[in-house]
């Protein structure tokens, strides 16, 4: 059975999201003036970095964890999601544009910077993590081996700010794309995404062992519907975000078009 008093105290977790937040209130604070003399502090921009690494904690400290590594792959891929999706987007948002910018100006990074934040590398990047990942073999060789599985999830989470850096860019030197093609982005990564969810959601064959002789902690909730779910769960929820995401990206290119005309 799950238990729900057993959160993660290690100290590479706890311990780099304390550094995180740290190094954050450090150059955010004593040290905002060398980065931008005239730069209040991003009280904004501090909720949501700060609601990020919460939500990142939550998501592979909580008992959460330990419910998607023994018990049930649908609870894995909340854990996922949580880390793709708000997690990632709170911690774009989270960083103020003088605070990256020493980096994204830096020459020696140009190159590289420029590659990594084209919307083609950012989609095919995450699509191609993601999938690759969901693998059987190396699904549940994440799961049977520690640093492997934190290794899975800082990809994921690595991936995931690279997918939302063409909308939610805080840089000047690599900002965000055109609305019109934040839109295009959003439709194409769905499609890309297609071929992992349909692999999960109508195999006939529970595709990872660990879920297949797991312990069920739910009366009548075999594996096979607990792969459906989490097929189901990747589908739904990636749809829900990706479609939220384009209803903004088309409202403001409504509000700009709107604007220009008049």
């Amino acid at each position: 059975m799950i238990d729900w008093r057993h959160w993660h105290n290690e100290p590479y977790l706890v311990g780099g999201l304390i550094l995180l937040g740290w190094l954050y209130a450090i150059l955010t604070g004593p040290l905002r003036t060398r980065l931008d003399p005239n730069a209040p502090y991003p009280a904004r921009h501090a909720v949501k970095f700060y609601a990020a690494l919460l939500i990142f904690y939550l998501a592979v400290g909580s008992p959460l964890d330990q419910a998607g590594e023994r018990f049930l792959l649908s609870a894995h891929m909340v854990q996922h999601q949580l880390l793709m999706y708000p997690a990632a987007v709170l911690f774009l948002l989270g960083l103020p544009e003088w605070l990256v910018r020493p980096v994204t100006s830096a020459r020696p990074l140009r190159g590289l910077l420029w590659l990594l934040t084209r919307p083609l590398v950012c989609g095919a990047l995450y699509v191609v993590v993601y999938s690759v990942w969901h693998l059987p073999a190396l699904y549940d060789w994440a799961l049977q081996d520690k640093v492997v599985h934190v290794a899975e999830h800082l990809m994921f989470f690595g991936v995931a700010l690279l997918y939302w850096w063409p909308l939610y860019s805080p840089s000047r030197e690599f900002p965000p794309i055109s609305y019109a093609g934040q839109m295009l982005y959003l439709v194409v990564v769905a499609i890309g995404m297609t071929p992992v969810f349909a692999f999960i959601t109508f195999s006939h064959d529970i595709l990872y062992p660990t879920y297949e002789y797991a312990p069920r902690i739910i009366a009548n909730f075999g594996p096979a519907d607990d792969q459906l779910l989490a097929g189901v769960l990747m589908k739904i929820v990636g749809m829900a975000v990706a479609m939220t995401a384009f209803g903004v990206s088309f409202y403001r290119w409504y509000q700009t078009s709107n604007k220009a005309a008049h």
